[in-house]
């Protein structure tokens, strides 16, 4: 977002910027930390801090999300989250919303078996930079290991239609994660080797779990990889993900969007050449119409859906301040009169005729007057008294008048 020195922003205006602006650049992130403060509330969403020595950052695994989550952490646990940073705009306070929970305990021996087998391989001279061959400048056809329905095939089309629509494109469909997936990719790469079928080759994946991934890092798939004729990019997951054919391609894209430009880059250079001068009429209508996609792809169904999910997220989390706002006030009230009460009831006690007589008086009552004594001068000699005492009662003869 640029700086407008000159605009004053409410707060609801900037927040939103911000939410913006975080949402759009960490919508898949992976986070590792420890566990604190976990808690599930009223509502059935779980709460929880995720931190290290210097930092911490709220975390929420929302009811819809419990089913798939993979693991439910407690208080002490290191674990990694999968999910995407959102800013919860009561408050002003951002966090992560959890998709996946993974137990880092587990994840630490996939990482332990994948570095031995990163090291074996290394040695055999598999990741050496010598291996390794410069990608084609102008590439007729492209080739695409990946799932035909996935979203990394999207991307790479999508790419290449705005960069360089004349790039024809083999998808050789293949499962990107499971079991049987490493033995379909290492056998559709050595299909386009076979058959030449392309000048450069993807190897690709959208992002996911580390368990996800590891058909990428499967020994089979990565000999493969290395043994290619064809020129290779690994474009597995987003930047931070790394697999093993990252190492063996001649060429490691961070995300499958990043390949497509890779290889249709200097294509587009050439044509933007071309064009600057014969076809300005041309790029002003297609900068138009992607003005339109754009302002359409900002309302269609999937935009609504995430716009909705926002809201109700924000929703639920404001149920959940005010639910607790109550039950704290409600509290406070109740210890407060409950305080008064005993105040009162103690200085009632204290001023009862009862407590008054244990402090060492007596109450005398001229049965002769039949009316109590309110001071000395009130009796008579021969008066009949009855002197009350805390613990009892006296009978007594006054000898004389007060005085």
């Amino acid at each position: 977002m640029a700086e407008d020195r000159s605009r004053c922003y409410k707060v609801s205006e900037i927040t939103k910027c911000i939410k913006d602006c975080l949402e759009d650049q960490f919508c898949s992130v992976q986070i590792e930390g420890e566990v604190s403060s976990f808690k599930l509330s009223s509502t059935g969403h779980y709460y929880f801090t995720l931190k290290d020595a210097s930092a911490a950052i709220n975390a929420v695994l929302f009811s819809r999300s419990v089913k798939n989550a993979g693991y439910l952490p407690k208080d002490g646990d290191m674990v990694v989250v999968t999910g995407s940073v959102s800013v919860y705009a009561r408050s002003g306070s951002y966090q992560v919303i959890c998709s996946h929970i993974e137990n880092k305990e587990k994840q630490g021996d996939i990482f332990a078996e994948l570095k031995k087998r990163y090291e074996r391989l290394k040695a055999e001279g598999l990741f050496d930079e010598a291996r390794k061959r410069p990608i084609p400048s102008y590439p007729k056809r492209i080739g695409v290991v990946t799932s035909p329905s996935g979203a990394a095939i999207r991307d790479i089309l999508r790419v290449l239609k705005r960069r360089n629509n004349t790039i024809d494109v083999v998808i050789l469909p293949a499962p990107v994660q499971g079991d049987e997936a490493a033995p379909v990719i290492a056998a559709q790469i050595r299909r386009a080797n076979m058959f030449r079928l392309c000048d450069v080759l993807l190897v690709s994946r959208g992002g996911g779990a580390p368990e996800d991934l590891l058909p990428f890092s499967d020994e089979e798939v990565v000999r493969a990889v290395a043994a290619s004729q064809i020129p290779t990019i690994s474009a597995v997951g987003h930047e931070i993900d790394m697999v093993l054919t990252d190492h063996a391609a001649d060429l490691r894209a961070p995300t499958p969007s990043a390949a497509a430009e890779v290889v249709s880059q200097e294509a587009e250079n050439v044509k933007d050449r071309i064009k600057e001068y014969s076809q300005g009429i041309r790029d002003e209508i297609l900068e138009r119409l992607d003005s339109a996609r754009l302002v359409l792809e900002d309302n269609s169904k999937e935009s609504l859906k995430k716009s909705l999910v926002g809201f109700l997220d924000d929703m639920h989390q404001r149920l959940d301040d005010e639910h607790e706002d109550l039950c704290r006030t409600v509290k406070d009230v109740l210890k407060d009169s409950r305080h008064r009460l005993e105040l009162l009831s103690e200085g009632l006690k204290a001023s009862s005729p009862a407590s008054i007589l244990k402090r060492g008086y007596a109450a005398v009552y001229n049965k002769s007057a039949d009316q109590y004594a309110g001071s000395a001068a009130s009796i008579k000699a021969g008066d009949r008294l009855n002197i009350t005492f805390w613990d009892g009662t006296a009978a007594a003869v006054a000898e004389k008048q007060g005085e």
